[in-house]
């Protein structure tokens, strides 16, 4: 129910109206929360799969290169939120568009750095510079892709990202991959933490209200993180080692122009900007009850765009609108567009203070293997949501098998193609790319009459 304090409904309803200010910072603050886990763990995970994340020799150091991809994470989130609603000239919807770290790229990005250390990021950083900048360019003609991506094609792409991942959450929640092979990974003292996680976060989503059940994820990740404490799991020395206020440095690791992760990059573009497309239409759905404008939206894939290829100078990853904080917007009936300009630069203080991005990487690895199982669960569950708007006729069963057969499969089994080159091997291993490109091919060229 509405807050009649916070305005009439009518202001309520309009972008530009601005609740009272002691309403207005909870609010903000609340859409931070809501989407603060999901921002920073892509950097956590791209940073582990590199190998200087957990349990890589730069613990000693204090991993200070992902504890600067997570300042990264929070720096951009709020940069990016700044343009999508503040906007700059055609840039940004100018409504309450929260935007932070996409999930989607993962599948790409982690064979594509895979064990190489620091020296993967300067092509990893490359790749998002360029197709953000791609991305940018689809906010002139966004609206004329849609054709090509009906749900079951759409629902299919979201469904394997979420396959892609979900493996990760396990391997996170029993150790993780420095203790692979030795007696500690999946014990009890383990996945206990990664446990009192997922229970926490499902209580308080169905048996709570209002921030508890939106922010279910993030306390479920402080209860597991004080069983570990209690637990002797957590290291706070990385924390004294960090700075009290930093800078993001361009080019931090460098420039490498490596084929394989810019092509991933844009074609995964075109799915997150279909993605805001579908966010911009829920807002103003769910906030205002009106249908999105095609200025709205194209804007909100330039800011879409222009956020991911500032982060890649800085070495941020790519950008792209949360979904679940169109959720909020539509519970709360809050369409103010100032009331998320106050979470951005929440985000923005703290991506400057490398402490919070220490304080971050002291959370266990199987802490947040509980959290990322929840996550990535609910992103293949969004892809089976998708998937229930389409008619399961012979021709799109048929799409879907061979779609799903040949991407999962591939994930499955990536030295089916050893003897492919390194580039194809990365665009294709993944998974998601083969899958997403038979499935639009397919549903482009076969019949619709094939019942």
């Amino acid at each position: 129910m509405t807050d009649t304090s916070l305005g009439t409904p009518e202001q309520l309803r309009d972008p530009n109206y601005m609740p009272p200010i002691g309403k207005a910072v909870p609010l903000g603050i609340q859409h931070v929360l809501a989407m603060f886990a999901s921002n920073v763990t892509p950097s956590i995970i791209v940073a582990g799969a590199a190998g200087f994340g957990f349990g890589s020799d730069q613990g000693a150091l204090g991993f200070p290169d992902m504890t600067y991809m997570i300042q990264m994470a929070m720096l951009f989130a709020g940069v990016a939120t700044l343009f999508q609603s503040i906007g700059i000239g055609p840039v940004g919807a100018r409504l309450p568009i929260v935007q932070g770290t996409s999930f989607a790229f993962l599948p790409v990005m982690i064979p594509a750095v895979a064990g190489q250390g620091p020296d993967a990021m300067a092509g990893l950083m490359t790749g998002v510079l360029i197709g953000g900048i791609f991305h940018f360019c689809l906010g002139t003609f966004i609206g004329k892709l849609r054709f090509a991506l009906p749900p079951l094609v759409t629902g299919l792409i979201v469904l394997m990202i979420g396959l892609a991942l979900l493996k990760v959450g396990i391997q996170y929640a029993a150790g993780g991959v420095p203790l692979l092979g030795k007696p500690e990974f999946g014990s009890l003292a383990m996945w206990l933490p990664a446990l009192v996680v997922i229970v926490v976060s499902l209580i308080l989503s169905f048996f709570s209200s209002g921030l508890l059940s939106v922010a279910a994820v993030l306390v479920g990740l402080v209860a597991g993180y004080v069983v570990a404490l209690l637990m002797g799991q957590v290291n706070f020395a990385n924390v004294g080692r960090a700075a009290i206020f930093d800078l993001p440095m361009p080019f931090k690791w460098g420039v490498d122009f490596n084929l394989a992760i810019i092509l991933g990059m844009c074609f995964m573009a075109i799915i997150s900007a279909i993605e805001t497309v579908g966010d911009v239409s829920g807002i103003t759905k769910g906030g205002a009850d009106r249908e999105a404008t095609d200025k709205e939206i194209s804007g909100a894939t330039f800011a879409d765009g222009l956020g991911t290829a500032i982060a890649g100078v800085f070495g941020g990853l790519p950008n792209t609108s949360f979904s679940q904080n169109v959720g909020l917007i539509s519970m709360t009936k809050v369409m103010s567009r100032g009331v998320v300009t106050i979470g951005a630069i929440f985000l923005i203080v703290c991506g400057l203070v490398p402490k919070f991005g220490a304080l971050v990487s002291t959370i266990p690895i199987n802490v947040l293997g509980g959290a990322v199982i929840v996550m990535f669960g609910m992103v293949a569950a969004a892809g089976v949501n998708m998937l229930s708007e389409v008619v399961w006729n012979r021709r799109n069963m048929v799409i879907f098998a061979i779609s799903l057969s040949v991407g999962f499969g591939l994930q499955l089994e990536p030295t089916a193609l050893q003897h492919l080159p390194k580039t194809a091997q990365i665009l294709l291993t993944s998974g998601l790319l083969p899958a997403a490109g038979l499935s639009i091919v397919l549903n482009l060229l076969l019949p619709e009459e094939l019942d």
